[in-house]
């Protein structure tokens, strides 16, 4: 008898009792010293009530039933070797059942004790936020994460500032997030008082670019700090900061030759002081012009092919080097030719299918070509003979010009033909000369193939050129070479003084252009890539961190991959489609082809000689560079430029630029919680796009997604019966569903970040998920190209976020405004 004898052992008192008992009383079950009750002891709902207090309440248990001992089950001696059983006295029945009582509540409590634990456990394995359980994170102390800092501590945060938040535009200052939202859905203008704050910033721009031009200096009104900068002004301030690096040796290299080119762009004092001289010697190297009466008859293809060699200047005709859209099978490049960008304004007439210029735009282009040419010292006596001369050769030249809608509908692109037959259509010009010497010296035979984007065009512009040379009474005023001259002076503008670009900009206004008035550093920048691009991709690399950069990427690519499989598919054809094609695509940071050691790049600008007094020389230089650059496009297989800023797709790799990675949008010290919920989100729009285009006819989710959280939006900003308060169309329904998975995949893949390397670091005191959250809020929405397609600002999907999830420090509600709580999750 394993029970009684295990007890007796352990509680001598206890068995000199049991036997006192059993001589008295019948023989009763013996309770094992385990503390395991018998199986069949409580009913199911006895149980239940004992372990969910919230469930019904049932009736204490009754003692259990005493039935008489068997042989077989008990193992015990024969009944007739024992005492005769007495019965139990009342005192000593109420000690044994309080003992069982006892006995089952002690097992109840340690169950449900230990239920709890592994509940508890596997809820926080689940669900629980990384940062919940690991000791407080060291604050970023680093420039760049002070900045960050900078921006958080004046941007509107969700989470103190609900109300605030709500009305928090990504577009506007001041304009309501709700009536934004139901403008948006009905194709309405934004707020009045939007147009009015971005009206005040559009005439800061000008002054700020008025006050640059007047000093020379760098002004450059940064974006407020709440806000991101696109992703293309983040890379040019990137670029900019790294060309503005103070090198106190002069040195000969490569690197050192850029920076030196954009300080003498931003430094336009000299440029001011020189005026028009830099030009006027340039044009003495050419052999003069008629305009100032002095000009040596130079031959009219010479002087083009020159223009085309050394000052990337194409008058009459544009030429570049591209692969052919229709050649699938292999990766040649061509040289492509195409009409040039006219000086003079034209109109498409659709009925004549032909170009022309009215009367008042000639007019404005009169007076401002009288103007340069004053500008730069010609006689006002003979400036009118020879700008009438230049209008007419740009009309004549201009009317077989047509629009690239006409022409892709004519199907007059990519017109394969040999130089020895585009020189028997268009004879004028030395097609095979100019060609040889423009690419030199990459070798071009009569037999090489070329593709012409508009023939009627080149035959029509031969036949002009051929007629204009052969007026004889023109040749004094040599009319041909007159146009190539103001076309070169077009091309250097940018590198003149003040007065030139501001007669340009007053001829667009006059038209009723409204462009953006650009920056000067940006300018700077950007024609310093023109001539050094090579170098800068160099200095960009140099400044990557690969190592984060990488594990953004395949973080946030495998976070997208574990979320497909999730969504409802129409079918399983397109499930396995989208399925099998992100299954076969390795992500990975781009290092771009033809990269050069930092030796190879001294000897390729070895021959380049920078003056940092001397803009308008240095200018020239870039503008060599440039044409010599194309001929590396020859042998060049395709793949991202600088600019980059979005992945592509190359065979079976999915590519990310370096020009993704750059402050304010990433950061190598910013804390991983910034890096996803910027860039990541980012990273994951772009993904979707890219991969899944047409995903709303594959997929059921993202209608019912987009629906969702349209609810949502209108239950927390309207209240209640405002459910058909703006309808969303397909491309409306898709691109919801994108931004919303997108901050649902980056916000995984962050998690899964923390929980591989949980030393994450914090900032302003924010938890991790709280500054994940904030940090996506100060995307700049409007820098999104698929913007239009959201009926209101993608911050809002925050709220949807932490109305159903434990991850955020507190539920976003604002009692300032009628809402109802979010129901479910979408």
């Amino acid at each position: 008898m394993r029970n009684v004898s295990s007890c007796n052992k352990l509680n001598p008192d206890r068995q000199n009792k049991t036997q006192q008992s059993m001589a008295e009383t019948p023989a009763e079950p013996q309770i094992d010293c385990e503390l395991q009750p018998p199986s069949n002891t409580l009913s199911e709902p006895q149980l239940q009530s004992q372990l969910h207090p919230l469930s019904e309440p049932q009736p204490l248990p009754q003692p259990w039933p005493q039935p008489l001992p068997q042989p077989d089950s008990l193992h015990e001696p024969q009944p007739d070797t024992l005492p005769e059983p007495q019965p139990q006295s009342e005192e000593e029945v109420k000690p044994w059942m309080w003992t069982r009582h006892r006995v089952l509540l002690l097992f109840l409590l340690t169950s449900s004790f230990c239920a709890s634990i592994v509940g508890l456990a596997y809820y926080s394995q689940q669900h629980l936020p990384p940062e919940s359980t690991p000791p407080a994170s060291p604050p970023c102390t680093s420039p760049a994460c002070q900045r960050a800092a900078a921006r958080l501590s004046i941007s509107v945060d969700p989470f103190s500032q609900p109300c605030d938040y709500f009305l928090f535009p990504c577009g506007s200052e001041g304009a309501s997030l709700s009536n934004r939202g139901r403008q948006r859905g009905k194709g309405m203008p934004l707020h009045p008082q939007g147009h009015k704050s971005r009206a005040a910033q559009a005439e800061k721009d000008r002054e700020r670019g008025r006050k640059e031009r007047e000093t020379g200096t760098d002004i450059v009104e940064k974006a407020p700090a709440d806000r991101m900068p696109d992703r293309q002004t983040a890379l040019l301030l990137t670029m900019r900061e790294i060309l503005a690096e103070d090198r106190s040796s002069p040195g000969n290299s490569a690197k050192q030759k850029a920076c030196m080119f954009y300080r003498s762009c931003m430094d336009t004092g000299p440029t001011e002081t020189a005026g028009p001289e830099p030009f006027l010697r340039l044009l003495h190297k050419l052999g003069g012009w008629a305009v100032s009466g002095r000009w040596n008859q130079t031959d009219f293809n010479s002087t083009l092919s020159l223009l085309m060699r050394d000052y990337g200047t194409f008058p009459f005709f544009s030429v570049y080097v591209g692969k052919d859209p229709n050649d699938t099978q292999g990766d040649k490049r061509y040289i492509q030719i195409d009409q040039p960008d006219f000086q003079i304004p034209t109109e498409w007439s659709s009925k004549t299918q032909k170009s022309k210029a009215n009367t008042q735009i000639l007019r404005l282009f009169l007076a401002s070509y009288q103007r340069l040419l004053g500008l730069l010292g010609s006689p006002s006596s003979s400036t009118s003979l020879h700008i009438g001369l230049f209008i007419s050769l740009s009309s004549e030249l201009a009317v077989a010009a047509s629009p690239l809608p006409h022409r892709l509908q004519q199907g007059l692109l990519y017109q394969r033909i040999t130089i020895k037959e585009l020189q028997t259509l268009a004879p004028a010009i030395d097609w095979l000369g100019c060609l040889q010497t423009t690419f030199h010296p990459h070798p071009v035979s009569q037999s090489d193939h070329v593709l012409l984007h508009n023939l009627p065009y080149i035959v029509h512009m031969s036949r002009i050129i051929g007629k204009w040379l052969n007026k004889h009474e023109l040749s004094g005023s040599g009319p041909l070479h007159t146009f190539m001259v103001l076309s070169l002076l077009h091309t250097v503008i940018p590198a003149l003084d003040s007065r030139f670009t501001q007669t340009e900009r007053n001829f667009s206004l006059a038209l009723g252009t409204t462009e953006e008035d650009v920056p000067r550093w940006r300018q700077c920048v950007l024609q310093t890539e023109k001539g050094f691009d090579t170098v800068l991709t160099h200095l960009l690399r140099e400044t990557t961190a690969y190592t984060e950069a990488e594990e953004l990427i395949q973080n946030v690519y495998s976070s997208i991959k574990s979320k497909l499989p999730d969504l409802r598919w129409r079918d399983e054809e397109s499930r396995m489609s989208v399925l099998n094609k992100i299954q076969s695509l390795t992500p990975r940071l781009s290092t771009k082809n033809n990269i050069f050691s930092e030796a190879e790049l001294n000897q390729l600008y070895s021959k380049v000689t920078i003056d940092k007094h001397k803009y308008f020389s240095n200018y020239i230089q870039s503008l060599s560079l440039q044409r010599q650059g194309s001929n590396k496009l020859f042998s060049q297989t395709e793949g991202d430029d600088i600019w980059s800023i979005t992945p592509f797709l190359s065979d079976n790799e999915l590519v990310f630029p370096m020009g993704m990675f750059v402050q304010p949008l990433f950061h190598p010290t910013y804390p991983r919680a910034i890096n996803f919920g910027v860039l990541g989100s980012l990273m994951a729009k772009d993904i979707l796009h890219l991969l899944l285009p047409n995903i709303h006819s594959q997929s059921v989710s993202p209608r019912s997604i987009a629906e969702c959280v349209r609810y949502q939006y209108l239950s927390m900003t309207e209240g209640p019966g405002r459910e058909g308060a703006f309808s969303l169309s397909p491309a409306q329904q898709q691109e919801m569903w994108v931004q919303y998975s997108a901050l649902q995949i980056a916000l995984q893949a962050y998690n899964q970040s923390l929980k591989k390397y949980p030393g994450d670091s914090s900032l302003s005191g924010l938890s991790h998920t709280h500054l994940f959250l904030t940090s996506f809020t100060q995307i700049n929405c409007d820098s999104d190209p698929y913007h239009e397609f959201m009926p209101f600002e993608p911050s809002f999907l925050v709220t949807v976020i932490c109305g159903y999830s434990d991850l955020c420090p507190k539920t976003l509600s604002c009692p300032n405004k009628p809402q109802q709580h979010l129901l479910g999750t979408c």
